[in-house]
C-alpha cells in the first residue's frame, strides 16, 4: 500500500485553561471589526463580558449577534447577517456550542459571497476565501472548530443538510477548557459521546487509494495514516475521561480531556469523515427531534457491529486505544469486546441505547432506511458496503436492541 495522507486545518490552534485570553492578540493579527456569534445564555455571562473588554481593550469593534439557535435554522442565519453587514465585519467570532461555530462560518460565508444559504449546499460550492472565522467552543463535542461543515436546518428539507468546503475552516482555534466547566452532565455526555462517535467512524472509515484528484474531488476522503494518528488520541482521551467529566463537572484534569478528545476527533473526521452512524442519525433525527450527538451514539455499536466482518482489526485497535487488554483473545474476539466496551461506556453516562426508545417510530424504519442509504457522501466512507436491505436490516436490529442481528 502506497502510504497516503490529507489533511485540512486551521492556521492556528490554541489548547489550554486560560486560552481564551489570547483571543485579543489573535484577533489584532487578522483585523480591527468583529462580529461575534454566540448564543443569549453565553452573552449574558461574565465570561462573555470579559472577553468584549479584552476586545475593546485591543482596539476591535465587535457587533455582537446574540441569538444563535439549536440547531441553526437557515433563515435565522440571513438575518445575523443583515443586522452585521452595515457594520463591515472583517472577521467572525464564533463563541460557543456548535451552533454557534456553524453560524459564524456561514455567516462568513455569505457576508463575503452574497446570496442564500441554498447557494452552497454540498461539496465544493463555496467559490473563495470566506471572512477569516476565529472558533472558540464552550462545549466539547463537535469539533466544529477545525472542521470545513457547517451543518443547518433547513424548512424546506426534512433533513438537515451540511455545506462543506475547505473555505469554512476556522482562521484559529482557541480550545479553553474552562469555558466547558459549566457544561451540565446531560450537554457533557451528548457531546462527549459525538466525539467519540466521530474518532471511531473516521477510524474506522474506508481506506482509498490516493490519487492526486481524491482530496479534490472530495472533501471527506476516508482515512489515512494522519487523521488516524488524531483519530486514536481522541479515542484515548475520552475513553479515559469522559465519564469522570460527566460524573464530576469540576474535574478539570477529565475536562480537558474531552475537550481535547473532542479536539483531535475533529482533527480525524474533518478529512476523513463520517460513516453509517451518521447517515442514519440524520433521517432518524428529523424524526425524533433529538440531540444529533445523541442519535449518533445510539447508533454507534450497531454501526460497529455491521462493521466487523469489514474491520474487525480496525475496531480491536480502537479497543486498545480505550484500555482492553488483549488477554489472549483473537482479533475477532476483541473486536467484539471493544463494541462491549463503547456500549457499556455510552450507558454509564446516560446514552439511550435503541431507536425504540429514541422515539422513532416503527412505522418510519423503511423510509429511514432509504433516507440514510441515500446519503452518499457519508455512506461511501463506511468500511462494509451497504444495500437497502442491509441498511434496513441493521436499522431494525438498532431498534429492537439486538448487536447480534446488526452483524449480519
Amino acid at each position: 500500500m502506497t502510504l497516503f495522507a490529507a489533511l485540512r486545518l486551521p492556521r492556528e490552534i490554541l489548547f489550554g485553561t486560560g486560552q481564551r485570553h489570547a483571543l485579543p492578540a489573535v484577533a489584532s493579527r487578522i483585523g480591527r471589526r468583529a462580529l461575534i456569534c454566540t448564543d443569549e445564555r453565553f452573552a449574558g455571562t461574565a465570561t462573555f463580558a470579559e472577553i468584549r473588554a479584552g476586545l475593546h481593550a485591543a482596539g476591535i469593534e465587535v457587533f455582537v449577534h446574540d441569538r444563535v439557535l439549536p440547531d441553526v435554522p437557515r433563515d435565522s442565519v440571513a438575518v445575523a447577517v443583515e443586522e452585521a453587514r452595515p457594520f463591515a465585519p472583517d472577521m467572525v467570532i464564533g463563541i460557543g456550542g456548535g451552533s454557534c461555530l456553524d453560524v459564524a462560518k456561514c455567516a462568513s460565508l455569505l457576508l463575503a459571497h452574497g446570496g442564500a444559504l441554498q447557494d452552497y449546499y454540498g461539496e465544493f460550492k463555496v467559490p473563495g476565501p470566506v471572512l477569516p472565522v476565529i472558533a472558540v467552543p464552550t462545549t466539547a463535542g463537535t469539533g466544529s472548530e477545525v472542521t470545513p461543515v457547517a451543518v443547518i436546518s433547513d424548512s424546506d428539507r426534512v433533513l438537515k443538510v451540511g455545506i462543506s468546503s475547505p473555505h469554512l475552516i476556522a482562521a484559529a482555534a482557541i480550545c479553553d477548557p474552562d469555558l466547558t466547566l459549566s457544561c451540565p452532565p446531560g450537554l457533557t455526555a451528548i457531546a462527549g459521546a459525538d466525539a467519540l462517535t466521530h474518532a471511531i467512524e473516521a477510524y474506522t472509515a474506508v481506506r482509498r487509494d490516493g490519487g492526486p484528484d481524491l482530496a479534490q474531488r472530495h472533501v471527506f476522503v476516508g482515512k489515512s495514516a494522519l487523521t488516524d494518528h488524531f483519530a486514536l488520541l481522541a479515542i484515548r482521551l475520552l475513553g479515559r475521561s469522559l465519564e469522570k467529566a460527566c460524573r464530576d463537572g469540576s474535574d478539570a484534569a477529565a475536562r480537558a480531556d474531552v475537550m481535547m478528545g473532542a479536539l483531535a476527533a475533529g482533527c480525524a473526521f474533518g478529512t476523513a469523515g463520517t460513516a453509517a452512524a451518521h447517515a442514519i442519525q440524520y433521517p432518524a433525527g428529523a424524526l425524533t427531534h433529538t440531540a444529533h450527538g445523541l442519535g449518533v451514539a445510539t447508533m454507534l455499536p450497531y454501526v460497529m457491529s455491521y462493521n466487523r466482518a469489514a474491520a474487525a482489526t480496525e475496531i480491536a485497535e480502537v479497543g486498545a486505544a480505550l484500555g482492553l487488554e488483549a488477554g489472549g483473545r483473537d482479533t475477532g474476539a476483541l473486536a467484539e469486546a471493544t463494541i462491549g466496551e463503547v456500549s457499556r461506556l455510552f450507558a454509564a453516562i446516560g446514552i439511550t441505547p435503541t431507536l425504540a426508545a429514541l422515539g422513532l417510530p416503527a412505522d418510519k424504519l423503511d423510509w429511514t432506511a432509504e433516507q440514510a442509504l441515500g446519503i452518499d457522501r457519508l455512506i461511501k466512507n463506511n468500511p462494509r458496503p451497504f444495500d437497502l436491505a442491509a441498511m434496513r436490516r441493521l436499522i431494525q436490529a438498532a431498534f429492537d436492541g439486538d448487536l447480534a442481528a446488526a452483524a449480519l
